[in-house]
């Protein structure tokens, strides 16, 4: 039981770490950094299209890993 929660929860950490590499950045390069959060309060919050669907599955993926993390270390604290 202990390795079925482990794989569960690698497996959500591997697509969590996909997600966010295919993410694509609102704002390219250091100027976006210091700069670019104000392109994001006048463009809108909501993505649309593949951008969007990678945005909501990167959510819930998050959740998912935040969920599992919690039960990880109740259920299973001599492990980790």
């Amino acid at each position: 039981m202990e390795i079925f929660f482990l794989s569960i929860h690698f497996l959500i950490a591997a697509l969590l770490i996909a997600g966010i590499l295919i993410h694509t950045t609102k704002s390219e390069g250091l100027g976006g950094t210091i700069g670019g959060g104000s392109d994001s309060v006048f463009r809108g919050g909501s993505a649309k299209g593949f951008e969007g669907f990678i945005e909501r599955m990167l959510t819930y993926i998050a959740w998912a890993f935040l969920i599992t993390s919690f039960f990880n270390s109740i259920f299973l604290p001599g492990i980790l």
